[in-house]
């Protein structure tokens, strides 16, 4: 018998799975908080030796006998982060994440310098986004110098874990795509864009080289060691968490949805050619299995529920006896969320706003609702973009921790109007990784299989979990998110310039 692990190194944790796939079952799981540091700036920001320990622990947890099996992992990371290393792999800063929004101004200044965003998307495909790996490059140089002075390697979150498994520093197509500087078109990087970044600099020598989708490597010895693993085992590219959810979900063939409820809330597509849009309303990203991955990011979604239920001193654990107790539009409370800044809509500086408070809906179940109900309205705006290109879809298959509450699942449906499926496996990223690690090392053995052949064998939807549209919810729905796009109107102006 042989195992493959999934490791998915998050913004709140990293978790590991270990998997069966013979048995076709998760035969041990392991998970470890991650602890993240804000400031006012909008900095959002963990120190990667932190993901070393929470991996280490999360590998302890786990039966010895168990590990002594595993014969290939894979690693799936959150986005967008930036790690600064020198030439001796030594990290130089704490890394800067996805949700920091403190590089705003350089977002536009690396845009400005070659000729606004409509350029820099028939240069990438993309814009340079708040959060995106590009603009953290001159914040870097600007606060903290010592940093770039030494800076030998930039690597992103799940590139910095490949390094600590193997010693080599490489990058993949998907999770590249979130730099800014990549040209998902022809997958390669944009001399333009690292120019434009750091004019008195050549970045391309500090990137790592781009592995294929299906590529292998050794472990190192050391790392194998720490963690308790085989000398054997093989380390396969893993990629971005959105990009390894797309797998655990089966979004791997043209046609299929996919929606995380997450810290971050995503929609993604898979497509077997590039699907830019030249107003930059999703993010255009290549997949982890090549092809590509047409993607909607807002960076508030199951944050921002957890927060309310703190507040209000319960566990969102418990949530769905709130949003039970209360209607469809929340009685007219429309909750903004975007207390981390927002990306989608394209509200860096924006700030969560309750509006329509009175007397019968200033409850911390009306309030809980609203920040439900905005979450998924938010994913909703970025979903009309999708279908206004000519997108169709049949159903939604979701993942990530919102989709164990019974209540957004419907919720889901209903706003959307889609039936929802949920894979028996909750940890999409992390068994996307497990599945991607089957597939590669399976390549390597000489096993052409395809990824599509993979997850259709392995990827199996729990039908206890289903929702289907309610017409009478759907009608309620329709006119409280027409309520929450025009109070999106009034307050655009106040965040934007």
């Amino acid at each position: 018998m042989e195992l493959v692990a999934g490791i998915d190194a998050g913004t709140q944790s990293l978790k590991v799975v270990v998997y069966d796939p013979d048995a076709r079952s998760l035969v041990a799981s392991a998970s470890a908080p991650l602890e993240l540091t804000s400031a006012a700036d909008g900095s959002r920001e963990q120190r990667p030796d932190d993901w070393v320990a929470a991996l280490q622990g999360c590998f302890a947890a786990i039966d010895p006998a168990l590990r002594s099996l595993i014969a290939a992992l894979a690693v799936s990371g959150q986005q967008h982060g930036f790690v600064p290393i020198d030439a001796a792999g030594k990290v130089l800063a704490p890394a800067k994440l996805w949700c920091d929004t403190s590089t705003a101004a350089e977002c536009v200044q690396i845009m400005d310098a070659v000729g606004g965003a409509a350029r820099t998307i028939e240069l990438a495909g993309n814009p340079v986004l708040a959060g995106y790996t590009a603009s953290k490059l001159p914040w870097t140089k600007m606060h903290r110098p010592d940093a770039y002075a030494r800076l030998a390697t930039i690597l992103l979150p799940h590139d910095y874990l490949n390094f600590v498994l193997t010693g080599q520093r490489f990058c993949e197509y998907g999770d590249a795509s979130g730099t800014g500087w990549l040209d998902v078109r022809t997958r390669t990087w944009s001399d333009e864009l690292l120019h434009a970044t750091d004019p008195q600099r050549d970045l391309a020598g500090c990137l790592p080289r781009i592995a294929a989708p299906d590529e292998v490597f050794d472990i190192a010895p050391e790392a194998a060691v720490a963690l308790g693993l085989p000398p054997t085992v093989k380390v396969a590219v893993g990629g971005g968490d959105n990009m390894m959810a797309a797998i655990g979900t089966g979004c791997v063939v043209p046609g299929r949805l996919a929606m995380s409820l997450g810290t971050s809330g995503t929609l993604f597509a898979f497509s077997d050619t590039p699907v830019v849009d030249p107003n930059g309303a999703w993010a255009a990203f290549c997949s982890s299995t090549g092809g590509w991955l047409p993607l909607i990011c807002t960076m508030n979604c199951t944050v921002v529920t957890g927060q309310v239920a703190d507040a209000f001193g319960f566990s969102s654990r418990d949530g769905d006896g709130y949003l039970h107790a209360t209607p469809p539009g929340a009685d007219g409370l429309v909750m903004l969320p975007f207390l981390n800044g927002e990306r989608t809509p394209d509200l860096p500086q924006g700030k969560g706003v309750l509006a329509g408070l009175d007397t019968t809906n200033m409850t911390p179940a009306h309030i809980y609702r609203a920040a439900m109900e905005g979450a998924t309205y938010a994913l909703k705006f970025g979903y009309d973009a999708f279908v206004g290109a000519g997108m169709q879809f049949d159903r939604i298959v979701l993942t990530g921790g919102g989709s164990n509450s019974g209540q957004w699942r419907q919720l889901v449906a209903d706003v959307f109007g889609l039936p929802v499926d949920v894979p028996t496996q909750p940890e999409g990223a992390a068994f996307g990784a497990a599945l991607q690690a089957l597939w590669a090392v399976a390549h390597a053995r000489g096993d052409a299989a395809s990824i599509a052949a993979i997850t259709d064998r392995h990827v199996a939807l729990d039908p206890l979990r289903s929702a289907r549209p309610d017409p009478s919810r759907s009608e309620a729905y329709a006119a409280a998110y027409t309520r929450f796009l025009r109070h999106l109107d009034a307050i655009t102006p106040l965040y934007r310039g």
